[in-house]
């Protein structure tokens, strides 16, 4: 999870086209480069690889520009949010799609908001008290059940293949650390740049990988000559496009553009990871499946507008201080549930 503050600005229009288009696309399509990684790469390797250059990369360049280390406080802090969102989250979708076909992984992995507003505790005032909040859960978990109970071995998903269930199984799970993560962040803040504590992130996720790849034997049964031209290159578009340009286009995002706006990538995501997975790696869609993408986005939509009043109403409430009191200036504050970082 990340939280950014920043003040607003004027960008170029093109600048802006550009930046929606990554996060669109390119986190959309970082389910078909876990694929086709993950054909002859370890999928714990693959994870540790990924994030271990990247987080080289955004620590480089945050020293570069003579940014300090941040306390150790906050070094712990985004040491356990890195082993949850990273670990456990994004590793969950890495370990899954070896059984699991990327476009069912992104359908699943689209209801990631439906658990943040079922879990985050402090918020279930709010939540249960708003018909479209309550109506969201409903709707979007009701897709995921049409989803898992779709299957046939025509769809490449079913509940009765004992692989599959148990990849369904850890992809909730990964949903469930990933938002554990976000609210971990989201109600223990730290100081520092948004960049330096990504990277420790990275980092500590990276180290982590390798050593559960150690303990799954991955380094007894993996050989880099194996490794193809395909695996090579889909690990280097994950690092460069998924975890670094479409990130800091992310980033930068939301410096111009309001949280609502920024968030729509979660409606299109999925569909891109479904189109691709149909049109690159063959993987076959059914109706119902289909069918349980549409009522899971409903869903999200339906409790993102719920929280979306809510915001719009606390804006208009104004503070409550003294007469002497100056006023703070305004912040925008985001969860990010998703993950494709």
């Amino acid at each position: 999870m990340k939280t950014l503050n920043n003040t607003l600005r004027e960008p170029s229009k093109i600048a802006i086209i550009l930046a929606f288009t990554s996060i669109y696309l390119i986190w959309g399509s970082t389910y078909l480069g876990i694929m086709v990684a993950i054909q002859s790469i370890p999928p714990m390797i693959l994870g540790g690889l990924r994030f271990l250059i990247a987080g080289v990369l955004l620590l480089g360049w945050c020293l570069y520009n003579k940014e300090k280390l941040p306390s150790k406080s906050t070094i712990i802090k985004s040491s356990i949010s890195g082993l949850l969102l990273l670990l456990w989250g994004n590793g969950a979708v890495i370990w899954a799609e070896q059984y699991i076909a990327s476009s069912i992984t992104a359908i699943i992995v689209a209801g990631a908001p439906l658990w943040m507003a079922l879990l985050d505790k402090r918020e279930w005032k709010h939540s249960f008290s708003s018909l479209a909040i309550i109506s969201g859960l409903l709707i979007g978990f009701s897709g995921v059940v049409i989803l898992v109970t779709a299957g046939k071995e025509t769809t490449h998903f079913s509940l009765s293949d004992s692989k599959q269930f148990l990849g369904l199984l850890v992809l909730l799970s990964g949903s469930i650390a990933w938002v554990g993560g976000s609210l971990f962040t989201k109600y223990s803040p730290t100081e520092g740049s948004t960049l330096m504590k990504v990277s420790i992130q990275m980092l500590v996720a990276c180290v982590a990988f390798f050593l559960v790849a150690a303990i799954r034997g991955e380094y007894q049964t993996y050989h880099w000559q194996q490794t193809t031209t395909k695996s090579w290159l889909a690990l280097g578009y994950l690092i460069t496009f998924g975890s670094l340009i479409g990130y800091l286009s992310y980033v930068w995002l939301l410096s111009v553009r309001s949280p609502a706006q920024v968030g729509t990538y979660a409606y299109v995501n999925p569909s891109v990871a479904v189109l691709l997975g149909w049109l690159m790696l063959n993987e076959p869609i059914s109706l119902q499946q289909a069918l349980s993408l549409g009522v899971i986005l409903i869903g999200v939509m339906l409790v993102n507008k719920g929280n979306s009043k809510k915001a719009k109403a606390a804006a208009l409430t104004p503070p409550k201080s003294s007469l002497n009191e100056q006023p703070k200036p305004l912040e925008k504050t985001l969860v990010l549930v998703d993950k494709q970082v």
